[in-house]
């Protein structure tokens, strides 16, 4: 049986790993995982990531970040999912615990943050909020 939404997959299995203070995970790699983990990364909410190819299989191994032995990820939520999709203009898009977190947006110029979509002024598919 074939996933549905992988990219839901990938924030379960950070979500999980944190939650128990795992430093590495390692996933099935796709190029929307490599730009979501990107935005991660340049937010400072990931350490790194680096591809593998694992009997030819492409993975990712992601390391997590953690400051004073808790997680920097506190809370990561879907909001597009693949049964009803979510799409706002740069006006409308949302502000997360008022700046402090983020909103990772499909944008026509790829995947960025909320803040960075807003100064291009970009709107797009809302694909989950990062605190």
């Amino acid at each position: 049986m074939s996933m549905q939404d992988p990219v839901s997959d990938m924030l379960t299995c950070v979500r999980n790993a944190q939650a128990i203070g795992i430093k590495e995970i390692e996933l099935p790699s796709s190029s929307m995982k490599l730009a979501l983990l990107n935005v991660l990364k340049e937010e400072g909410y990931i350490e790194g990531f680096e591809e593998l190819l694992v009997e030819n299989k492409k993975r990712v191994k992601v390391s997590l970040k953690y400051y004073q032995g808790r997680a920097v990820i506190e809370k990561m939520k879907r909001v597009s999912t693949p049964g009803r999709r979510v799409y706002r203009g740069c006006d409308k898009l949302p502000v997360i615990r008022g700046g402090l977190g983020i909103a990772i947006v499909s944008t026509p110029k790829g995947l960025m943050s909320d803040r960075a979509a807003r100064v291009a002024r970009l709107g797009g598919e809302i694909l989950c909020t990062v605190e």
